[in-house]
């Protein structure tokens, strides 16, 4: 074999290897002991947007404007590294000027060298962000369900020990729990429908609706688009389905000539605020009663604890009025 042959074949290896290099989808850069760059591959350059004749020959730290002089990675290089053959997936959090906020997983490992010796780095770089980003979705996600299951499931079990049993028989025991738990069943329809957000008027109209036993028997009145979250949703779903039953079985909708009127405002205070009004009429007369019961106290816990409000009833001689007041805004 003459010199050109050698030279041929050096040059051949030189390119598939090369080739090779370029082929891996994730960047890569070998670095000698000094930490300059030996060889940059394709994905390098492409993914921080630096040439080849800026980047070979160049100190690690120089590149690209400083961009890769990072403590955590000087810390992996530097301390980390002279300890060890292989570093895998060491995570980099960067600003980095052409592609912005990334993390980074870094993995370092020596060079194959026969004799064991080699101080050459091959240094590969994968770009995190979005899977870290999923990560994190999903495991709010995940949270937030977890935290809703049991806030639910606890309701549930509320209703079903609330719900009184004195005077009535199994069947009329069985038709208040279930009334009370189809409430949730429907809420929980409109809360996790496609949309992103549910109206205000979209769920009184759904609600409402079933109680309705003639047009004028229950009025919405028009008010401002008040978008909300999930958690308003089931907690209004629970106190207008309190409200509507009491109305069909004592109050106005118990009676032809009564009527309901639903009516609300988005005030603007020190934040914005919802204020819904119940208001009866036409129906039998109302007295203040001498004790709470498990559907005034639901409805009060629905409005302080889990919509942060507050809720006045006022048994006036026109009819139950119901008022709510309550910060717009996630809750939970």
């Amino acid at each position: 074999m003459d010199l050109e042959d050698l030279y041929r074949l050096l040059r051949n290896g030189h390119v598939q290897a090369q080739g090779i290099f370029d082929t891996v989808p994730d960047p890569l850069l070998v670095l000698d002991q000094h930490l300059c760059v030996q060889s940059a591959s394709r994905a390098f350059l492409a993914a921080f947007k630096v040439a080849r004749d800026e980047t070979i020959g160049q100190h690690l730290y120089e590149l690209g404007n400083r961009q890769w002089d990072i403590p955590e990675l000087r810390h992996l290089l530097e301390d980390v590294i002279p300890k060890s053959t292989a570093v895998v997936d060491y995570e980099v959090e960067h600003d980095f000027p052409a592609l912005g906020q990334r993390t980074m997983l870094v993995s370092a490992h020596r060079l194959f060298h026969p004799d064991n010796n080699s101080r050459t780095l091959l240094l590969s770089i994968v770009d995190a962000t979005k899977r870290r980003e999923r990560e994190a979705e999903k495991d709010l996600l995940v949270g937030e369900l977890r935290h809703r299951m049991k806030n639910l499931l606890g309701l549930v079990q509320a209703i079903a020990r609330q719900t009184s049993v004195q005077g009535r028989s199994g069947e009329e025991y069985r038709d208040a729990f279930l009334g009370q738990f189809n409430a949730l069943v429907q809420a929980h329809e409109v809360a996790f429908s496609e949309d992103d957000e549910t109206g205000l008027k979209e769920l009184v109209e759904r609600t409402l609706e079933p109680y309705a036993s003639h047009p004028a028997s229950v009025l919405i009145e028009a008010g401002p688009i008040v978008p909300l979250v999930a958690g308003q949703v089931m907690s209004l779903s629970l106190i207008l389905h309190e409200l509507a039953t009491n109305a069909v079985k004592y109050g106005a909708l118990s009676v032809p000539s009564g009527q309901v009127r639903v009516r609300w405002d988005a005030e603007e205070a020190s934040a914005r605020c919802l204020r819904l009004v119940w208001q009866e009429t036409g129906g039998p007369p109302v007295a203040t009663p001498n004790s709470l019961g498990f559907g005034t106290k639901l409805i009060e816990f629905a409005a302080r604890h889990e919509l942060g409000g507050e809720v006045e009833l006022n048994y006036t001689s026109a009819g139950l009025e119901v008022e709510i007041v309550a910060p717009l805004g996630s809750v939970s």
